[in-house]
This record gives structure tokens, sequence and C-alpha cells, in this order.
């Protein structure tokens, strides 16, 4: 049986091109990067051809990307690299959201239990019902012991995206003015991790001082990806060693996954505008048949500021987990959420957070698509989704 895997925001399939193109890094040019001999120097010219290339796209200094092994490390050298530049200081403040990926809340939780002498305070910003940021919160809560602001650039699940420039040129201007008082930095993180590859970043536009990517998100092998680090910002490094990537992580480097990095994003933004049309058409087409052939279903997240790829229901009546197993039995493979939790029986702090009813949560299904991805595909989905729902719902006692 064909397998329909419409579950790209948990991870993409290694793109033929990219694959074909990173043979040689296993074999041939497979030096470690930082050896003074001819292969080794072969390495160092390919991973600097990446960085230049990723330092283009992001409108940054090619000496401003650190190559890293994906995005949890990549949020956790951000966060706790800000946080241990200023462990010195009598009080810690550090501003997030309710809805960031558990990549970012679990780091910040581990700081505020761990270092509680240093009175290190998290506050949690709450987001709309459509799963935007409240913006005015935000800089409410801004006070003289704030080091770190940490938004996340699209939801993981619902896939809404924030207002990221207008949040950065507002912190630019209050970092301007601390500036003049003598008081420390706001540094301004993002995670990217769902938004590189796929839609325009220009990290000096959106005043970001460090930011977060993935390559299995856009078509890269798994185990890389890279964090931003704007000059001058104050940070220490997470891992310490060889003081590779200027002192900034250290490990030998991951040639072939950086050089797969480098042709996953070369050609995602070569596709971009054209691809972002076609998912968004049968994104489109996969919304309203379902909102036609399934009664009692609720659409969670913004339609408008939201990636094109990602659509998130709540099925009235029915347990995800259920649902899942069910269309996993056609060949359909979906999730209820996060694949980094999926094995939790808790229902989805993103749902949670924009106020969507416990039981109600507990229904959610995400469908997230991606280059390869069919209409075909979708002709099917909405053939078999609504009988599968309907079979449900008839021996389901949560469904009147």
């Amino acid at each position: 049986m064909k397998k329909i895997y419409l579950d790209y925001a948990a991870t993409t399939p290694t793109d033929p091109k990219v694959k074909e193109f990173i043979q040689p890094y296993f074999s041939e040019i497979f030096g470690n990067s930082q050896s003074l001999h001819s292969i080794g120097q072969e390495s160092f010219k390919a991973v600097e051809q990446a960085r230049k290339f990723i330092a283009q796209v992001l409108n940054c200094k090619p000496e401003e990307i650190i190559f890293t092994s994906g995005g949890t490390e990549s949020n956790n050298t951000a966060i706790k690299g800000v946080f241990f530049a200023n462990i010195n200081k009598k009080s810690v403040h550090i501003i997030t959201t309710t809805i960031e990926h558990h990549a970012v809340l679990e780091p910040i939780k581990f700081l505020a239990e761990t270092f509680k002498e240093n009175q290190v305070r998290v506050t949690y910003i709450p987001v709309k019902r459509n799963g935007i940021v409240e913006v005015d919160k935000i800089f409410e809560s801004i006070c003289d012991d704030t080091i770190l602001v940490s938004i996340m650039h699209a939801n993981n699940e619902i896939g809404t995206i924030q207002p990221i420039k207008e949040i950065g040129r507002k912190l630019k201007i209050i970092n301007e003015e601390r500036k003049k008082q003598n008081k420390p930095q706001i540094y301004f993180h993002t995670d990217a991790v769902q938004t590189f590859g796929h839609i325009e970043i220009d990290v000096k536009e959106m005043n970001i001082d460090l930011l977060s990517a993935s390559g299995h998100k856009f078509y890269a092998p798994k185990g890389v990806g890279f964090l931003y680090i704007k000059e001058g910002t104050n940070i220490v490094p997470l891992l310490h060693g060889g003081g590779h990537e200027f002192n900034k992580r250290s490990s030998t480097l991951n040639v072939a996954g950086i050089m797969g990095l480098y042709k996953a994003t070369e050609i995602a933004y070569q596709e971009m505008d054209i691809e972002n049309k076609r998912i968004k058409f049968l994104r489109d087409k996969l919304l309203d048949g379902i909102l036609k052939k399934v009664p009692d279903v609720i659409i969670n997240g913004d339609l408008e500021n939201r990636l094109v790829n990602n659509l998130n229901v709540s099925v009235l009546g029915v347990e995800s987990e259920s649902l899942l197993l069910a269309l996993d039995t056609k060949g359909i493979c979906v999730s209820s959420g996060s694949a980094c939790s999926s094995g939790s029986l808790e229902p989805s702090h993103v749902l949670l957070a924009i106020g969507v009813d416990n039981v109600v949560a507990r229904g959610s299904v995400r469908f997230t698509l991606g280059r390869f991805t069919t209409e075909e595909e979708i002709d099917y989905v909405l053939d078999i989704f609504p009988k599968v729902v309907e079979n449900i719902r008839k021996i389901s006692p949560l469904y009147k």
C-alpha cells in the first residue's frame, strides 16, 4: 500500500538532488575541515562555500553563521549562551511565549529551576485565539534585568507566523535607549526552524540577534542545522573543545551534512515562490474539502498569517490517537501536533494556549504538505478522511 506523507512539519525526506550532491563528501572529500593537508582543505573550502551562501540568503556575514546539529542545539546554544554570558548579574529576566517549541521552553525552564540563586525570572507572553502573540504585552514586560526575548518565527503545530519584524524594530529602539543609559542589551532570538527554507528571512531588516534553523525541515539530511549569531552578541558556547566555528561551537564539522544543508537551501530559495503557490492551492483544497464533507470541525490558528503548508483542525467527538491510527491503516501519515512530544497523552500546550477546550484539543490533527505532495494524494485524503471520522464517531462516547 502506498503511503501518503502529510507530516512535513515533523521532518522532510532528503531531496534526491541533495542526496546526489553530497555523495562525494562521504568518500572523496571526507577530510577534517580543520586539517592543513589538501584533503582537509577541500572540506574547509566546501564548508565555507556553504556558510557564505546561507549568509547571503539571510543578509548577514559568513562568520555569523555557526553550524550545529539542528534546531534543538541551536535553541539551547542561543538561550543558555546568552544566560551564561549574563550569569554574574544579580537577576536575569527572559521573555518568551506560551506556544514555543519544547526546544525553547525546556532550556528556559532548566535555567529558571537550576539557577534560582541568580533570581532567574521568566515571563510567558500569551497569544490570541488566532495564535498570534500579543506584542504589546512583550514590551510591557521588559524591565532593567531583561536579557533575552525569544519568540518563534512560525509555530510548528498551527503554522501561525509571528510579527518578528515589528518586535525586532521595537526592540532596536529600546536597545538604543538602554545603551545611552548604560543598561545591558536585550538580545532577540527567534526559532526559525519551521520557516527557514520556506519563507524569506532578512535578519538585518528584522533586527534579529540570534536565529535557529534545522536542515531536515527543508529536505536536507537530519543532524545538521545552524545558529545565526549577530556580530557582537555576548554569548558563551554550549560546547567546549577545539575551538571550531569561531570558538562558538567546538566539534568536528559534519561536512556531508553541511553540504546537504547548502544544497537544500539553494533549491528551496530557487523554487520558493512557485512551490509556495502550489502548496497553498493543495492546502486550500484540503481545507475546503474537509469543511464541506466533515461536520463539526474547528480550524486552529490564523489562516492569513500562516505557513501555506499547514492545516491544523480539531475534529469534535474524536480522539487524535484513534484518528491517526485509523488513517495510517489507510496509508495516510499525519500527526496530532509536535513530533517531539507525540507520545504524550497530554493535550497540546499550543492548542490550550490559544483557548481550545481540553477535550477538543485531544481531537486535533495536523496536516502539513510538502514538495512531494500531489493533488491526487489530496483527493485520496478527502475520500478517506470523512469516512474514517464517521466510523470513529459512531462508536465514540464523545460525539453526540
